[in-house]
């Protein structure tokens, strides 16, 4: 297991594996890195490196006030500077790709491009609600079998799941103990979660708009909550030379290993890296 130190003091977990050009990899906001072990065998040969937030996987926890969008786009720029990478190719699930938009606008010179997972400049209000519900809380279910089940029920928009899916999901994502399942991640990261709420929305099209001259990428889940499709479609208006992929029998967010996703990786590699 590989850590560096953030500007802060605060101890990040990541993995840095294999040869050649860097792509980074950014998950989900309660999410790590191993949301990206689906995709990791369909990669060309590539250095994948993928970043634990600082709260999240084996990161340390930091409070709610440090888990923010710019501290987290600070600590990628970090961990780029402790690699010694002047640059990187950065696919973005979800808060990841909220957190590749704001590098492009604050350090465009560090991204040699951006896929985006199901997500864009708007963000659906059905979406963030859903959030609200389990954020930060203990799954109800005590074993990971149950948790799989209860996966599978909740979330909505999926349908032809790969064997086994969701029992890997509830692996990856919660922690078994003798009292039943926990989060791996620091709870209060709902009460960030919260406070952003509270706040006007940003405009993110700016941040959007900074990536041009960049390879980019979108890939969407037919039946997402977060990324509509007019918001995809002004995207794709603002961007035509855009690589864009909609995944059928998926919500938010794609697993990446869909042949759709996997195709429009791959193009958006070819121009990048």
């Amino acid at each position: 297991m590989a850590y560096f130190t953030a500007t802060d003091g605060a101890r990040l977990h990541y993995r840095d594996e294999g040869h050649g050009r860097a792509l980074l990899c950014l998950a989900g906001l309660t999410r790590n890195g191993s949301d990206f072990d689906y995709l990791a065998p369909h990669l060309p040969p590539l250095r994948l490196i993928r970043l634990d937030y600082r709260g999240r996987g084996r990161s340390d926890w930091t409070g709610a006030d440090t888990y923010t969008e710019p501290q987290e786009a600070a600590d990628v720029l970090a961990l780029l500077d402790h690699l010694g990478l002047d640059d990187a190719a950065v696919l973005g699930t979800s808060r990841g790709g909220l957190v590749g938009m704001y590098l492009a606008w604050m350090a465009k010179d560090r991204l040699r491009g951006l896929c985006l997972n199901d997500v864009g400049p708007v963000l659906m209000p059905a979406g963030l609600a859903r959030i609200h519900t389990y954020l930060g809380r203990n799954p109800a279910a005590r074993s990971h079998a149950a948790a799989a089940v209860a996966l599978e029920h909740a979330m909505e928009g999926f349908d032809n799941v790969p064997e086994g899916r969701w029992l890997e999901e509830a692996q990856r994502h919660f922690i078994a103990t003798e009292q039943g399942l926990t989060i791996n991640y620091d709870p209060t990261l709902r009460q960030a979660f919260l406070a952003a709420l509270e706040d006007e929305p940003p405009d993110r099209w700016p941040m959007f708009d900074a990536c041009e001259g960049l390879p980019l990428a979108l890939i969407r889940g037919e039946n997402s909550d977060i990324l509509s499709a007019g918001t995809a479609e002004e995207m794709q208006r603002r961007r035509p030379d855009m690589i864009f992929e909609e995944i059928p029998d998926r919500g938010h967010v794609p697993f990446l290993d869909e042949p759709e996703s996997l195709r429009a990786i791959h193009q958006f590699l070819g121009r990048c890296l």
